[in-house]
């Protein structure tokens, strides 16, 4: 093991039990298998805990081809299986690890009913990012189910922006009775994670949860924004991005 291989893996354990808390040995056993083998970093959004279970992402596959010097990726819609009329799409992704690589093929799919509402409209972008990653994992050998082929809203060992005061009180602010971290801790995880602005986020959710400010939105309301902003900023980090920076716009000409 490498010197910038162990480095990453102890920085990713000690970031797992500062953000995440008590893990049990199998998670982190698995946290550093991860590490080692392919450099996945949580500090940069490689890998998401989700009910339990180690996620790798969009972001954290890309980074791996890159680092292993990844030829190229193609993709394509499989024409026979897709139906515009209803949001169903369905790519294929080549993924060419060398210049004289035959190719690893994945297939993704998608539709209004295994996408989250939160991207409906949008189910030929998720469908394509499936298949890449799909053949991306299997290029590399990575068992690990990435976040985008859920076909679910998961629930994230995550957590909320550093202004706690403005989280409701009925949002479980603490810790859930089964030890699991609160709605706070997952999003203030989440914010970290992906580099997003606190500020912006609390306008999003309050807007969101259809509420004059965060703190006056209830616990469910809470839990379905984080549950949605998760899968939003593995899927889409950018256009979420362009989506805050609006709320920017807002408050410049609100003040």
């Amino acid at each position: 093991m490498t010197r910038q291989t162990n480095d990453n893996m102890r920085r990713n354990i000690s970031l797992a039990r500062k953000w995440l808390g008590k893990l049990g040995p199998q998670r982190y056993q698995a946290l550093a298998n991860l590490s080692q083998s392919y450099g996945f970093s949580i500090a940069l959004g490689d890998l998401l805990l989700l009910d339990g279970k180690w996620y790798v992402t969009h972001t954290g596959l890309i980074r791996l081809a890159g680092r292993r010097r990844c030829h190229g990726i193609s993709v394509q819609h499989v024409r026979d299986c897709c139906d515009p009329t209803f949001s169903r799409w369905v790519f294929r992704a080549t993924v060419y690890k060398s210049r004289h690589s035959r190719g690893f093929v994945g297939y993704g799919d998608a539709d209004p009913s295994n996408v989250s509402s939160l991207v409906h409209g949008a189910e030929m972008r998720v469908a394509e990012t499936r298949a890449v990653n799909r053949a991306l994992r299997k290029a590399y050998g990575i068992g690990l189910c990435s976040v985008e082929e859920l076909g679910w809203a998961p629930r994230s060992n995550a957590p909320a922006p550093p202004d706690q005061s403005q989280i409701p009180a009925n949002g479980n602010n603490g810790q859930h009775n089964n030890g699991q971290p609160g709605l706070r801790d997952r999003l203030c995880l989440l914010i970290r994670q992906y580099h997003l602005d606190a500020g912006l986020v609390k306008a999003y959710a309050a807007d969101f949860c259809g509420t004059a400010s965060l703190r006056d939105a209830t616990r469910d309301q809470v839990e379905t924004f984080v549950n949605d902003l998760v899968q939003r900023a593995a899927k889409d980090r950018d256009g979420l991005i362009c989506q805050l920076n609006s709320y920017a716009k807002q408050q410049e000409v609100n003040s």
